[in-house]
């Protein structure tokens, strides 16, 4: 596209819908706007079998023309089925069910691990947030995508205050040492990049930057030493399909003018 007619969480969506593959099932936390913005612009795309839900409400697969701000929503519940909270937490908790959990914090760390519950230290937190949620099954699910408005070196730190959300906890031997049925995070999007995991470190490594962003204001707003290939590629605009089905199902701007 050669103007930039879309927003930043517009091109979030984006990235985080071509992740998504047909027959996946799919969850993600309360406030959820990006990637319920992605699943459903994967469903009106490339993956029509897609399911997702939305765990605040337990909504399967919500037909919500426009979007709202949460999952947590009683809109949602217009949708294919609904689930109690006690078996939305079940299935989360037992593993091999879930392909996709959308998760971020407070805080993320290089190894992927996400922080909701507090700022310093925990006696006497500087801030403290709205707790664990969903996020101690991310080990759980298939694979984690993780996402945050922010990118700056307060959010993306060298190691999280409190881990809420394990990604690969402390490296590949620590991860390996658990045993757990997921794969672990696998892709990280944020309003300047993507990002992913090194293979044998488990290291955050920079995919792709943003349109207009370069590899440096990456590095300076990250806190801590970020894996840099030799040649990092330019993330893909949206296409002109994808905005279409994005804005049909968001006519007006939940996602679009979160950032």
């Amino acid at each position: 596209m050669s103007e930039k007619t879309y927003s930043t969480a517009e091109l979030m969506a984006c990235v985080m819908s071509r992740h998504l593959q047909d027959g996946e099932v799919a969850i993600m936390g309360a406030v959820s706007m990006i990637p319920m913005a992605a699943c459903r612009m994967a469903q009106e795309t490339h993956a029509p079998n897609l399911y997702y839900i939305a765990g605040g409400s337990g909504a399967v697969n919500p037909h919500l023309e426009p979007l709202v701000f949460s999952s947590c929503d009683d809109e949602n519940l217009r949708s294919d089925a609904a689930m109690a909270l006690p078996d939305v937490i079940l299935l989360e908790g037992h593993g091999k069910r879930l392909d996709v959990f959308f998760g971020g914090g407070l805080q993320i760390d290089k190894y992927g691990n996400c922080n909701l519950v507090c700022i310093g230290d925990w006696d006497k937190p500087a801030l403290r947030g709205p707790g664990t949620v969903g996020l101690p099954f991310l080990p759980r699910a298939g694979r984690v995508v993780i996402y945050t408005t922010s990118h700056n070196a307060r959010t993306l730190v060298e190691k999280v205050d409190f881990n809420s959300g394990p990604g690969f906890l402390d490296g590949p031997e620590g991860w390996a040492a658990k045993g757990l049925p997921g794969n672990g995070p696998a892709l990280v999007v944020t309003p300047l990049c993507a990002m992913d995991f090194d293979e044998k470190s488990k290291i955050m490594r920079l995919k792709s930057v943003h349109p207009g962003v370069t590899v440096e204001q990456v590095v300076e707003n990250t806190g801590f030493k970020l894996i840099v290939p030799e040649h990092v590629p330019t993330t893909p605009e949206p296409t002109e399909t994808e905005l279409k089905a994005l804005r049909q199902i968001d006519p007006t701007g939940v996602a679009r003018n979160l950032i």
